[in-house]
C-alpha cells in the first residue's frame, strides 16, 4: 500500500508509522518502505541513521537486494527499510535508468510474501520515487489533513495514480483516503471533512486521526504513537484506521 500525496505536512509519515504500528499489534507482520529522503518514517521508528549499511538508495540505485535492508523496530511484527539523504539524487540518478519505475516494485517482489502488509512511504512530490512507490503497490492510500486547500493538488495526484494504472500497474487504485489533523473546534475542519466525504464517499474512512500534540511528540523518542502513550487519543484513532484497513484480513502463517 503506497500511502502517497504530493503535498507536504499533511500525515503521511505520521500516518505510515503509526499504521504499521497499529497493524503489528493486530498481529499482521508489516514492513515500513521508507521512500522519503528526509527519512522521517526511519528515524520515527527509532532507527539511527548511522547504525545500517544498506537503505533504500542502494536497493534503488544499486540493485541491492531489499532484506538485506529490512532492520527490525522496538515494536514486535514492524520493519523498516531505512531511507538516507542520498535517495535525494535518485530522482537525477534514475532518468537514465532502465526500467526507472519499477526497480522498487522488482525489490519488492523479493520480499512481499514475507510480509501481510507493506506500507510505502512515498516522498511529498510527484518525481520517479513517487511513480516507484504508486508501480509497486497494489492500492494507494492517501491522507488529506482537514484544512484550507485540503483538495488542491488532489486531481493532480488522482491522474498521476491513472496514468500509472493505465501504464505500469493495471489494477492500482485509491482504495482509502485518511483524514488527518482533525480539529472538531474548528468550522473549517468539520467542513473540509464534509467536502471530502460528499466528493469521495465510500473511499473515505470512518476513522479520523485528530490533531493532537502527542502525535507531533512521538517522533522526536523515536516511538510510534502506540508505544509513546498507548491511551492516547492518536493511539486509539490509529488503532481503528488498522481495524478499518485490515478488514480482518488474514494473516500469514509461518
Amino acid at each position: 500500500m503506497a500511502i502517497a500525496n504530493q503535498k507536504g505536512g499533511v500525515g503521511k509519515t505520521t500516518t505510515t508509522v503509526n499504521l504499521g504500528a497499529a497493524l503489528s499489534e493486530l498481529d499482521y507482520r508489516v514492513l515500513v518502505v521508507d521512500l522519503d529522503p528526509q527519512g522521517n518514517a526511519t528515524s520515527g521508528l527509532g532507527i539511527d541513521t548511522r547504525n545500517f549499511e544498506s537503505s533504500m538508495y542502494d536497493v534503488i540505485m544499486r540493485d541491492a537486494p531489499i532484506e538485506d535492508c529490512i532492520e527490525p523496530t522496538s515494536v514486535q511484527n514492524l520493519f523498516v527499510t531505512p531511507a538516507t539523504i542520498d535517495l535525494a539524487g535518485v530522482e537525477i540518478e534514475l532518468v537514465s535508468a532502465f526500467s526507472r519505475e519499477l526497480k522498487l516494485k522488482r525489490a519488492i517482489e523479493t520480499v512481499v510474501d514475507d510480509f501481510d502488509f507493506v506500507l510505502i512511504d512515498c516522498p511529498p512530490s510527484l518525481g520517479l520515487l513517487t511513480i516507484n512507490g504508486l508501480a509497486a503497490a497494489t492500492e494507494v492510500l492517501v491522507p488529506i489533513q482537514c484544512e484550507y486547500y485540503a483538495l488542491e493538488g488532489l486531481s493532480q495526484l488522482l491522474r498521476n495514480v491513472q496514468l500509472v494504472a493505465s501504464n505500469l500497474n493495471t489494477g492500482l487504485e485509491i482504495s482509502a483516503i485518511v483524514l488527518t489533523m482533525f480539529d472538531a473546534r474548528t468550522r473549517l475542519a468539520i467542513d473540509v471533512a464534509d467536502e471530502v466525504r460528499s466528493h469521495f464517499k465510500e473511499v473515505v474512512c470512518r476513522s479520523i486521526i485528530p490533531r493532537t500534540v502527542r502525535l507531533s511528540e512521538a517522533p522526536s523518542f523515536g516511538q510510534p504513537i502506540t508505544v509513546f502513550d498507548p491511551s492516547s487519543r492518536g493511539a486509539v484513532a490509529y488503532r481503528e484506521l488498522a481495524k478499518e484497513v485490515s478488514d480482518g484480513a488474514p494473516k500469514r502463517s509461518g
